[in-house]
């Protein structure tokens, strides 16, 4: 059984339906009780890290997330508040399971009329460097979708990297927690292979 936790941050709905694909039993919840019991543990994201950090704690589940010892997997701003800290929101102290910090792509990405670089960062890019069991028959440089305008840093937890004008954590992985920065439920074939790794685990 996967927990969903519903902090009410966007992309339950595509979630689900790729954990429904896959045969997956779930639940949502916010119930920390629930949470705790869990087998396995998705926290997804969309929207903006100081909110979702405020929604986390109001729902008493920030130092719940930092003693789960199940499989663990943020999705996207998930990840993100997974990590030490954020720019976003002027600087957001996250949930510290990972030391990264979450920075902002340079503000001057795409301003080469030449440059097809854009902030946010939107669609399919490829991971490298893959070093999770989430990527258990995964071909280095395969492709994922990708939806963000902040990114982790690459360091000795980046279980899979991406280049956007520059190099940046597509993918964590620390003891029981993993994260992907990409949408795994949004990266066809791929991301299914990636969701299956996670049941697995």
């Amino acid at each position: 059984m996967v927990t969903i936790i519903d902090y009410e941050t966007g992309n339950l709905r595509s979630v689900e339906n790729a954990l429904a694909r896959l045969g997956a039993d779930y639940v949502l919840s916010s119930d920390p009780t629930r949470i705790r019991q869990a087998e396995r543990v998705l926290l997804p994201g969309v929207g903006e890290a100081a909110t979702a950090m405020e929604r986390l704690r109001a729902r008493g589940l920030v130092d719940l997330l930092r003693e789960l010892t199940c499989p663990v997997l943020g999705i996207c701003l998930g990840m993100q508040l997974l990590c030490a800290e954020s720019e976003e929101g002027g600087g957001t102290e996250c949930l510290g399971i990972f030391p990264n910090r979450v920075r902002r792509f340079p503000a001057g990405l795409g301003d080469d009329p030449d440059s097809t670089l854009k902030v946010p960062h939107v669609g399919w890019n490829s991971i490298h460097d893959l070093k999770s069991p989430l990527y258990k028959d995964v071909k280095e440089g395969e492709y994922v979708y990708y939806v963000h305008s902040y990114a982790a840093e690459v360091n000795e937890h980046t279980a899979a990297a991406t280049d956007y004008g520059g190099w940046f954590s597509g993918s964590l992985h620390q003891d029981n927690f993993y994260g992907c920065q990409f949408h795994p439920e949004k990266s066809g074939e791929t991301g299914r292979r990636i969701l299956a790794n996670f049941l697995s685990l």
